[in-house]
């Protein structure tokens, strides 16, 4: 599966539209390399998606075409959460 259809379905971001920018803006990485929104996933995966002054560490746990909303947050694993300070201007 995609990346940024992974992150809607697994209700992570609420739009694949904004995954797309996101991993365009190189804002998303998998395993360590910069993910582009077509690149494939797989289980056992670590995901990291940085987004406004946030950064969320998940790994995959499995993958699901549509999971119902309640099992929608057991496709992953989140390993970390942190904010992110930018400096100031």
């Amino acid at each position: 599966m995609r990346i940024d259809k992974f992150l809607k379905v697994a209700r992570v971001l609420k739009r694949r539209t904004v995954a797309k920018e996101l991993a365009d803006h190189q804002r998303i990485v998998i395993n360590g390399k910069t993910a582009k929104p077509s690149t494939e996933i797989k289980e056992n995966d670590i995901v990291e998606v940085i987004f406004g002054h946030r950064k969320l560490t998940i790994k995959i746990l499995t993958i699901a075409a549509h999971p119902s909303k309640k099992d929608a947050g057991m496709l992953y694993e989140v390993l970390d959460e942190s904010f992110i300070n930018t400096p100031s201007e």
